[in-house]
């Protein structure tokens, strides 16, 4: 359970939703125009990332004894580290996020339907091109516990890979109604620092696979 956890938490760094939520904050500067977008598209990414966790526990269920060898072989490990080392390279040669992000953020002009879906999509789209995802799902598949109890986990798991999101989407608020604050003025530092921020997330999840890559094959 702890490696499902830990990959979860990986799955957390999820640029791509925390600068949309960036965006939404510049867009609508008045807290009661940002809460409720910020929460209906942070629901709708839980949702997608719910929906998505729940068929692809269904599949690696489905194969139990061939996930449980994969887990076991060093080859998973030499895999983790090898997209470890592939972000690592990928965050080297750089790339900016902005274009999607502002594409995102043009049909988020209040809290409605359309908001929810594009959270939907966005969750389903970023966890099914992360290796930690599918890695962390693969380990949960594996627990000794009951199938009712495993499917009722992932709802716990979806909301590890929103953590970090969330807890951003809740300092823009807070932001937001107290611009003078420390947090604010440190949260304008990161703005300016977009770049930077990028990347560091970028080598933050890089490490973390090649860590618990070599943590597997020991």
């Amino acid at each position: 359970m702890l490696h499902a956890v830990s990959f979860a938490l990986a799955d957390s760094v999820n640029v791509l939703l925390i600068g949309v939520l960036f965006a939404v904050a510049v867009m609508h500067p008045k807290p009661r125009r940002y809460a409720p977008i910020a929460a209906v598209l942070v629901a709708g990414d839980w949702f997608g990332v719910f929906l998505l966790s729940l068929a692809v526990l269904l599949l690696f269920n489905g194969i139990s004894d061939a996930v449980q060898t994969a887990l076991a072989s060093p080859i998973f490990g030499l895999v983790l580290i090898a997209v470890g080392l592939l972000s690592a390279f990928l965050t080297l040669r750089g790339g900016d996020p902005t274009p999607m992000i502002n594409r995102l953020a043009r049909p988020l002009r209040q809290a409605s339907w359309g908001t929810f879906f594009s959270g939907m999509a966005l969750g389903i789209v970023q966890s099914a091109t992360s290796a930690p995802f599918f890695a962390g799902l693969a380990y949960l598949s594996t627990v000794g516990i009951s199938s009712a109890a495993k499917y009722l986990a992932v709802f716990l798991y979806a909301t590890l890979a929103l953590s970090l999101p969330a807890l951003s989407g809740l300092a823009l608020g807070f932001v937001l109604r107290k611009p003078e604050s420390g947090l604010a003025r440190f949260i304008d530092g990161l703005r300016h620092r977009k770049e930077q921020m990028v990347a560091l997330a970028g080598y933050v999840v890089a490490a973390m696979l090649i860590v618990l890559g070599l943590l597997s094959i020991i």
